[in-house]
């Protein structure tokens, strides 16, 4: 039985379970499946009853599956008498040190995530980010479109920024509600993000600081940049770094992608001056 605390909606659908398995690559029939020596290990961000955890022990390749309802436990720990590359862990994936469950090894990442913690989650594996190659997650698709979101768009935000600067995000495909047992209230969409991201192109001494300054720059979405940093540097020097960047002095957030955000904090560091 699902528990609603935790957000849990199953996916029962045998159709849709093979859809994602073809797309993440892990089932016979995708169109280039991964090699049966493929080095890297699986982890599984809230397996439930096992639901995907078969697809990806499949491939032959470690899988290690994360879940924090002890009810789902047992019969895990019976599916892995059966498959010797799967190991159970019992806990909160947001607790879990991945690098040390992953020992050395390679990551993909496979996960149905609940819905109210899709960022906290996404921000948490993104502090493994140099261990792990692939992330594949089913969520709500209104998030889904905001993780793929480009400049200009109104779905565009410091959660796009913020993906985007980690990975490479693909929006793969929408899965309706009654897929999922129980239904949730909206549809769902697996999503790609393949890392790394724009960080690799930027050389930034400081990146907490530059997400905290993203964040700033996103504050308040109507509000232009001038008047969003206004906590940061005066109007005037806010207004120059953007002309030198040959952007309007009226410029938004959310027209900007992020390297030219990361070019605009190198203009504005953090403690420079303040408004007054």
């Amino acid at each position: 039985m699902a528990r609603q605390r935790l957000g849990q909606h199953f996916l029962q659908d045998l159709h849709w379970r093979e859809e994602i398995a073809r797309a993440i690559r892990v089932s016979p029939h995708s169109t280039a499946p991964l090699p049966r020596d493929d080095q890297h290990c699986w982890i599984e961000v809230g397996s439930g009853h096992g639901e995907m955890t078969a697809h990806l022990l499949s491939t032959g390749s470690l899988v290690y599956a994360v879940e924090i309802d002890s009810s789902l436990i047992a019969s895990l720990h019976r599916l892995a008498q059966k498959f010797p590359n799967l190991n159970v862990v019992s806990g909160d994936i947001l607790n879990a040190d991945i690098a040390a469950i992953a020992a050395g090894r390679r990551i993909r990442i496979y996960g149905n995530l609940p819905y109210y913690i899709t960022s906290p989650i996404l921000h948490h594996l993104f502090t493994f980010a140099e261990q792990i190659d692939e992330i594949h997650i089913v969520i709500q698709t209104e998030v889904a479109h905001r993780l793929v979101a480009q400049p200009g768009g109104r779905d565009y935000g410091y959660l796009s920024v913020f993906t985007q600067f980690y990975s490479r995000p693909e929006f793969v495909f929408e899965i309706p509600r009654d897929a999922f047992a129980p239904p949730p209230e909206v549809t769902s969409a697996l999503v790609t993000l393949r890392l790394p991201g724009e960080r690799a192109k930027l050389s930034l001494s400081d990146e907490t600081r530059f997400l905290d300054f993203v964040k700033l720059c996103f504050s308040k979405k109507r509000k232009t940049l001038v008047n969003n940093l206004r906590t940061l540097a005066k109007r005037d020097r806010v207004r120059e770094a953007l002309a030198s960047l040959s952007l309007r002095p009226d410029a938004r957030a959310e027209q900007l992608t992020a390297s030219q955000l990361a070019a605009l904090h190198s203009h504005l560091p953090a403690g420079l001056d303040f408004a007054s």
